[in-house]
């Protein structure tokens, strides 16, 4: 069975992979002026880079339409995602880190740790299915849940769900939840929406909160009701 831990590649092409992967979550195909904006480069260094992968078949690149994964570049963007989301993990667990200071940790060590250090982590911690914001961890043969959550933001007043997912980075804005307990796993009741995107109050473990319209759709829920 193929692993997606059998084509190493340079830390800059698993940067550019990533970057796609992630802003075709999203949008597909990507342009590469998100590229660029995510990765703080310019278009003309992104569009070089692009070409070259392309050439590599790891990307599909379209003047004018946009860039997308081949096969072979997917396998290589969840090799890197599981590494960094292992990490995660790890710095949380077992380290004490607290959720909002790991990405950049894990992006530093991201291309450094060996793959079999990412997998004795992952045997150590259970192989474990989400990172501590809830996103999916990609198995060891590039399996990932795909599944499409709705959003916290889109729930009516009165509906109760479980968080799953927390899809924001800035770490204020993950302090400012975890102040909340609005984490993967707390159960969430909408008690009052204010028209126009307003914003959105709650009942997070039976404790109230408001949050911004904006920063409920970037939070993502089981899709069941909770008991």
């Amino acid at each position: 069975m193929t692993t997606i831990s059998e084509r190493p590649y340079t830390p800059v092409v698993e940067d550019y992979l990533k970057a796609v992967w992630m802003l075709q979550q999203v949008e597909s195909p990507v342009s590469t002026s998100r590229i660029a904006e995510r990765l703080g480069l310019t278009a003309a260094a992104v569009t070089a880079m692009v070409k070259r992968l392309a050439e590599h078949d790891l990307l599909r690149h379209e003047p004018y339409y946009g860039v997308s994964l081949t096969a072979p570049g997917e396998l290589a963007a969840l090799r890197i995602i599981r590494r960094h989301r292992v990490l995660e993990l790890f710095l949380v667990e077992k380290l004490g880190y607290e959720w909002d200071r790991v990405h950049d940790e894990a992006e530093r060590l991201e291309h450094a740790a060996s793959d079999e250090l990412i997998e004795r982590l992952a045997r150590l911690m259970g192989e474990p299915e989400r990172d501590p914001h809830g996103s999916a961890i990609p198995t060891a043969t590039g399996e990932v849940d795909r599944g499409a959550y709705p959003a916290l933001g889109d729930l009516s007043p009165g509906e109760r769900r479980r968080i799953l997912e927390v899809q924001v980075q800035e770490p204020e804005q993950l302090r400012y939840l975890g102040s909340l307990n609005l984490r993967p796993g707390a159960q969430v009741e909408v008690v009052e929406k204010f028209p126009f995107e307003g914003p959105i109050s709650l009942s997070i473990n039976g404790a109230p909160a408001v949050i911004s319209h904006s920063l409920a759709q970037r939070i993502r829920v089981r899709p069941e009701e909770s008991n």
